[in-house]
Formats: C-alpha cells, structure tokens, sequence
C-alpha cells in the first residue's frame, strides 16, 4: 500500500509542476519601482557611415533653390559632385561617406556624421541662409536597417517603416518571440562612435521600467538577439546527450555482436 501511495505522490508533484505557469513569458510583468514610470526620450537617430539620406530644400524663391537640389541643378547649370544620386521628384539621396560628409550642391563637403537629422537641418539651413530668404530643409533617412536574432519568429535582417522604432516595434517586425525565448535577457548590440566597437546591452524586457532605458528606442543598424530560456538549453543538451548515448550504444552493440559471431565460429 505505502508503494502505491509513494507513486501517487510523485506523479501528483510531477503533474502540479507541468502546471505551473512558465516563467518568463509575460512582457512588462514585473514592476519593481515606485516612481511613476515615464517613456524615454526619443532623441532621433544619430547619422552614421553609409546612411542613404533624402534632403529637400525649398524657399520663397522657387528659381534661387534649384542649384541646391540634385534633382533641378541641372536646368540651372550648377555644378555638384559627390555621393549622391537625384530623381525627377526633387527630394535627392545622398550616401555618408566614411569620413562622415556628404558633398552638397554650391555648399561643398558637409560634415555630418553623429549629428541627428534635426540638428543636419538646423546646420544646413545655417549655411543656405547666405544664398536663400528663409530656406527650409527636410532631411529622411532612406534605410533604417536593423536585425533580429535567435528565438524569434522570422529572424533577420529588418528594414522599419518608421524612424522612432522602440523594442516592442522591432520585436512585432521580426514576428514576435517564440515560446521558448528568454524575455529577461534580451542583448542589444550597438556600434559606439565613442567607444570605436560594438557594445552589448542586457535588456530585460519583463520589467516595466525598460520604457525608461536609454535603449529602448533603436538606431539603425542595430541587433537584437534572443537567447533560449534555460528549459529550452537543457531540452537540447539533453537531446544531445540521448543522440550520442544511441549513437555511441549502438557502435557498441554491433562491434559486441560481431566479437560474438567471430568467437562461435
């Protein structure tokens, strides 16, 4: 009767455990702070080597802005060179190069790289302010690139339709994460201009106070990689062990049963 009783215990605990809630699972669940939580500050992106920039200028004076754009200079006779290629739209792509400038049109080398698309505005429209009454500037990152890895859904290299791009975003880019993803420790892989390397940030995205982290919005040419939780590391060191005790027996048993048909002989 006490065996019987003792099987029944352990196949109770056993089934209670299968019906625990999975840890880690939840977004945002753990709020492990007083304060009242307030997003982060979106600062805008910061340009970097190889960014495909988009610059419009416009003015009162439609005839005097067309030596500044790609796209009309030419009826005007200005000369431009550099990395850029231009449309019939007006709006002009320009490439940063690796010194971080781009060649504009009448003002030159313009250095740009680590400025944010407001402050390259602001910097440009100074500049122009010589030619033009009142210029205005618009400038649009082209390719806001980013990638995901690991334990998500579609994994890869994402391109987002929008600049102001936060974790939460990317993550619903890349198809969400799968079951098995670790939500405490998410690495964020970041190249620092100030640092001259990649940088790798620990993000736990149960706690609600990661809105507040200075990462929470993403730059471009950033990486998001989502390691397995601990269950599904161990499933597969298990797997792997139970492949290679199969493997491994099985060599076994056919160099045992073939010593034993060469002694019968």
């Amino acid at each position: 009767m006490k065996k019987y009783f003792s099987v029944f215990i352990i196949v109770a605990l056993l089934v209670f455990q299968s019906c625990q809630p999975k840890k880690n699972i939840v977004y945002l669940s753990n709020n492990n702070f007083e304060q009242e939580v307030s997003q982060a500050r979106y600062e805008g992106l910061h340009i970097q080597e190889g960014d495909r920039l988009q610059i419009l200028v416009s003015a009162f004076e439609e005839i005097a802005v067309r030596p500044f754009n790609l796209s009309t200079m030419a009826a005007t006779g200005a000369a431009g060179t550099g990395s850029a290629s231009g449309g019939s739209s007006g709006a002009t792509e320009y490439t940063v190069t690796t010194d971080g400038t781009i060649v504009f049109p009448v003002l030159g080398s313009v250095y740009c790289k680590g400025m944010t698309k407001q402050q390259l505005k602001q910097d440009l429209e100074s500049r122009l302010k010589r030619y033009l009454t009142d210029p205005m500037v618009t400038v649009t990152l082209s390719n806001f690139n980013f990638s995901v890895l690991g334990e998500v859904k579609g994994p890869g290299q994402k391109t987002s339709p929008t600049e102001k791009l936060n974790l939460f975003q990317a993550i619903a880019l890349a198809g969400d994460l799968t079951y098995d993803a670790n939500k405490t420790n998410v690495k964020l892989i970041r190249y620092s201009e100030e640092e001259a390397r990649d940088k790798v940030i620990s993000l736990d995205l149960s706690e609600v106070s990661i809105v507040n982290s200075p990462y929470y919005y993403l730059q471009q040419n950033d990486i998001l990689y989502v390691e397995p939780d601990r269950n599904k590391q161990m499933s597969v060191n298990t797997n792997s062990n139970v492949d290679n005790w199969i493997k491994y027996g099985g060599i076994g048993l056919g160099l045992f049963t073939l010593i034993l048909s060469l002694t019968r002989k």
